[in-house]
């Protein structure tokens, strides 16, 4: 009878086991949006099609889920879209378009076989599994934060332009032109790391630029130490007499608008003597965190990295003259440049180690 069949056909649905795959993707990446159709077709055409859709630029603990399993796989350094079922990897629109199906087909071929042995990893699909845990941590980006700030070249064009000021002006003159200067300096870094971030996230490419910040941290460390070990009054990564006096005109005019320039120009030529620490903890940052955790962190770093300055303004403005923050900044030169240097080696040895590794 009708009902008869009706109740074989839905026996047999049934007993099709499903067949578990997992999608990542990312709200702005137009390769994932190709094969959007593709996906809505095959999950109409294979009921027993069971796809766990996971978003990654915008959600950490999908990134997180998404790098452990591409390291679980054997992909060193992945990209979306990116499809798991069974024991592949379909990574890119065009491979995805061409055997997704022919994987369907080949996993529940082996669902059904009652003589396979080979059970592919399934964690991913448990949503309790446990994932890398993040490389960046609290201490890191503090010490790295702070050394950074540390930053000679910053340093110097500020407490040459409170020197300016404090002939100048008064005390709220030093108050204003040092609050311009230093938000200046914090929005340049703050931006810069969020474009940069952002770059980083949805490339992919974490691992490639996380390696080049480490090697761009070891190569800066060992050219300050080389600058150490010549005992020369200069130094190779620093900010160049032409530029000093560049800085030094703008400077001289003393008005609020010269000092938020002379913030972000200092910002980016004093990438020279510190940039290193930043790009590595950028390029490990990448790696383990979506977009939006990750500006909340950047935030974070920058604002220790502006706290030095913060602190030189109000000693100057309400404390000890420019020409002795000056003084106690050259005599600490070559100590700052030291300690900057091992932080540096350090730090790029950590993230080569730890990627070798």
């Amino acid at each position: 009878t009708p009902q008869s069949v009706l109740a074989s056909n839905a026996t047999v649905i049934r007993t099709v086991p499903p067949v578990d795959a997992v999608y990542f993707y990312g709200v702005t990446c137009t390769h994932c949006d190709k094969v959007k159709p593709l996906l809505l077709d095959l999950e109409t055409r294979y009921p027993e099609l069971n796809l766990t859709r996971l978003e990654v630029y915008t959600n950490a603990e999908n990134r997180e889920r998404f790098l452990s399993m591409s390291h679980r796989y054997g992909i060193s350094n992945p990209g979306v879209p990116l499809v798991f079922i069974g024991d592949r990897a379909l990574e890119g629109d065009q491979v995805i378009t061409s055997q997704f199906e022919g994987a369907i087909l080949e996993e529940k071929k082996r669902l059904a076989s009652k003589n396979s042995t080979a059970q592919p990893w399934s964690g991913f699909f448990d949503p309790g599994a446990a994932v890398e845990s993040s490389r960046i941590s609290l201490p890191l980006v503090f010490g790295a934060a702070l050394v950074d700030s540390t930053n000679p070249c910053g340093l110097a064009v500020l407490v040459f332009l409170l020197i300016t000021m404090a002939a100048a002006g008064s005390r709220k003159r030093i108050l204003l032109a040092g609050g311009a200067y230093i938000s200046a300096m914090f929005l340049f870094h703050l931006l810069v790391g969020i474009g940069l971030f952002s770059v980083i996230a949805a490339s992919g490419l974490s691992r490639v630029f996380s390696i080049i910040g480490g090697l761009i941290a070891l190569l800066f460390g060992l050219i300050n130490l080389a600058d150490l070990l010549r005992n020369k009054e200069t130094f190779f990564l620093s900010i160049s007499a032409s530029h000093k006096g560049f800085l030094g005109d703008y400077a001289r005019k003393a008005t609020l608008p010269a000092a938020f320039i002379l913030g972000i120009l200092a910002g980016v030529l004093g990438f020279t003597c510190t940039g290193g620490i930043y790009i590595s903890i950028l390029g490990l940052m990448g790696r383990d965190m979506s977009v939006m955790t990750g500006i909340v962190w950047l935030v974070f770093y920058n604002l220790i990295f502006v706290l030095p300055l913060i602190l030189i303004t109000l000693l100057v403005a309400y404390g000890i003259s420019p020409e002795r923050a000056d003084r106690l900044r050259t005599e600490n030169k070559r100590a700052l440049r030291a300690l900057i240097s091992l932080i540096l080696i350090a730090l790029g040895l950590i993230i080569l180690f730890d990627w070798m590794g």
